[in-house]
């Protein structure tokens, strides 16, 4: 890439930011992964799957996700209320991605650990 090339160009106008926007936050990509993996998934599920998270960060995590139209939040009518989380089909096409960075990290997990 020459100096013009670079000059004007931006990083936030590439489909590499606006992905890295949509599921980039500490818990996000392990919400997505859970649901790949698990849904539907319920708040208290998804609570000790991922561990050490409080309540309120994990449900900012969830609302963010949502408005992002990657997860769907359904909301049954119970006492206590039962509310489950899936994928929508946006967030399903993002699974390909997800997948990718599993297999890279499975391959280099094991090729570290033979070095060690």
């Amino acid at each position: 890439m020459n100096e013009k090339q670079i000059a004007n160009a931006r990083y936030s106008d590439t489909g590499y930011s606006y992905t890295l926007s949509l599921i980039s936050g500490k818990y996000k990509p392990v919400i997505l992964y859970c649901l790949m993996e698990y849904e539907p998934v319920r708040f208290n599920e998804m609570q000790r799957y991922i561990g050490h998270v409080a309540d309120k960060t994990l449900s900012q995590q969830l609302k963010e996700l949502e408005r992002d139209g990657l997860i769907h939040r359904q909301m049954y009518p119970e006492i206590p209320p039962k509310v489950e989380y899936t994928l929508t089909p946006r967030g399903h096409s993002l699974m390909n991605v997800l997948d990718q960075l599993c297999t890279w990290g499975n391959e280099n997990r094991i090729a570290d650990n033979q070095r060690e």
